[in-house]
């Protein structure tokens, strides 16, 4: 039975991280008319067409699926808006909406971004909060313009970025956050109990797609940084460095009270968190878990069994 105090819906996304809204609205009685996701994609080593996470669950609600290649594509915008939506709830679908489509429903589009904006605009506003050292982090609920999350916000919820988090720790955390201020924000929406609030432009930083190379760790940087990167790409695709010439991807990393003599990069020991290497200040990081080039991630204790990291050897 539908929900009257939710607007009809045209939901959008494509990754793990919209899962969670579409669940949550299924279960709150929303009407979701249409769920428009990315087209299934090759995936693995066979290459294999892979549907994105959003289809999967859509086709278990039984909610239909629409995947257009391109959203300005002709006809796909006429189809979307003969389902007669009043709102869209858009949720790291991956393509800019044109105007005529945000035109198109009453109660316009609301999207959901992993940030407090204006801060990190863009595509990468998790990974960007990590390796800036933020201890804060949230989601914002904004009405959609033909800005790149450029558009007044709704509603906003934060909550702190423990130094434990990872990457896929706090997209997790992020993605229900979201789920659930978005499903709050779209009664009062309806209800007319909300007034979009103006971003200040002034305050805005950007979060932009990440480059290759930008997981390779830098031994030379502070050992904050280093914690910092392996953090931000744990799981994906991982933080790597190069040892005796090979790749080694590092996860689970945090920073030790411990400074001493030594070269950046170079491996001091062994502790109970793990393997212990200096950073470009002296100070300390532990590296819980490795994974050589080509092998399945382990624990640090198990890995170094059979492949040995003296104190002394240098990362390269």
């Amino acid at each position: 039975m539908t929900n009257p105090e939710l607007p009809t819906l045209i939901f959008m996304g494509t990754p793990d991280f919209a899962v969670p809204s579409l669940k949550q609205l299924h279960d709150a009685g929303a009407d979701v008319r249409l769920v428009v996701t990315q087209p299934d994609r090759p995936s693995g080593r066979g290459k294999k067409l892979t549907p994105p996470p959003v289809k999967l669950l859509a086709e278990k609600l039984e909610i239909p699926v629409y995947q257009p290649a391109k959203i300005r594509a002709e006809g796909v915008l006429e189809h979307i808006l003969s389902f007669e939506a009043e709102c869209a709830a858009v949720v790291a679908y991956g393509q800019i909406l044109p105007q005529p489509f945000l035109d198109g429903h009453p109660l316009g589009a609301l999207n959901v971004h992993a940030s407090l904006l204006p801060r990190y605009r863009g595509a990468a506003p998790i990974q960007r909060s990590i390796l800036a050292g933020d201890t804060v982090t949230g989601v914002s609920i904004m009405l959609l313009d033909a800005g790149m999350d450029t558009g007044p916000v709704l509603a906003q919820k934060e909550i702190p970025i423990l130094p434990e988090d990872t990457l896929g720790v706090l997209h997790d955390k992020l993605a229900l956050l979201g789920a659930e201020l978005l499903c709050e924000t779209l009664r009062k929406w309806k209800a007319g109990e909300l007034r979009p609030q103006p971003q200040d432009d002034r305050l805005a930083t950007n979060a932009p797609p990440l480059a290759k190379g930008e997981w390779r760790i830098s031994w030379n940087a502070p050992a904050h940084r280093i914690v910092n990167t392996i953090r931000a790409f744990d799981p994906w695709p991982g933080a790597y460095g190069f040892y005796g010439g090979k790749r080694v991807k590092c996860f689970h990393a945090s920073l030790l009270n411990w400074k001493g003599e030594g070269e950046a990069g170079e491996v001091v020991g062994f502790m109970e968190n793990g393997l212990v290497v200096l950073g470009g200040d002296r100070k300390a990081v532990s590296i819980g878990e490795l994974q050589w080039e080509g092998q399945r991630r382990m624990a640090a204790e198990e890995f170094l069994r059979g492949r040995p990291m003296p104190p002394g050897s240098r990362f390269d």
